[in-house]
């Protein structure tokens, strides 16, 4: 081997070392062990000598990410949602997921109580609900997607909400079934019900 074909592997083999290092070094290490006097310990520091069945994890990255996106709270800075409803059935729920399924933030009027009802009329000079508020300006009377999908779009949240890291947890057999959503009735876009 050539003198300096040599020097090549072995800066090789260094440079490889240092990659190895400095990937070690990202990944923190918990060591469990147990100690002289039968307890379970995890730490980050290397187990004493007379430890017993020293295991070493290794960490991963957090996956709960419960932030929302830049543009979502800039969004919502600018432009708060506010929902004002009551139990009216598939229509209230419809409005609901699809704030939710955008991933949108927002806060919840019930208008059936005094003061909701009371901050609805308000807005609006009706008692008729879902409405829709996004910041001061934009307001939408009855579920109509399109036209809320528009508010949102034009108060510069985003269409659909930032990826998850984790998987969900599937939900037993009996919770899935009572989870079920129903299929939406039939609505005349715009609509919205009267406060009994």
């Amino acid at each position: 081997m050539s003198h300096a074909l040599r020097r090549y592997a072995i800066g090789c083999g260094v440079l490889a070392g240092i990659l190895a290092a400095g990937v070690a070094a990202q990944t923190p290490q918990v060591y469990r062990y147990v100690d002289g006097d039968g307890r379970v310990v995890y730490s980050d520091k290397v187990p004493p000598p007379g430890a017993k069945d020293v295991e070493v994890k290794k960490l991963g990255t957090n996956v709960i990410d419960s932030q929302p996106s830049l543009n979502t709270q800039m969004a919502q800075e600018r432009y708060p949602v506010t929902l004002y409803t009551f139990a009216c059935g598939d229509v209230c729920r419809n409005a609901e997921a699809l704030l939710n399924r955008r991933g949108v933030p927002f806060q919840t009027i019930n208008v059936s109580t005094p003061e909701g009802g009371e901050r609805l009329t308000r807005l609006t000079g009706e008692m008729q609900a879902p409405v829709l508020q996004v910041g001061d300006k934009l307001i939408a009377k009855g579920f109509n997607e399109t036209v809320w999908q528009s508010l949102l779009n034009e108060a510069g949240y985003p269409k659909t909400p930032p990826p998850r890291r984790a998987q969900p947890v599937r939900p037993t057999n009996e919770a899935a079934k009572a989870d079920t959503p129903k299929p939406a009735s039939k609505q005349v876009p715009g609509a919205g019900y009267p406060v009994n």
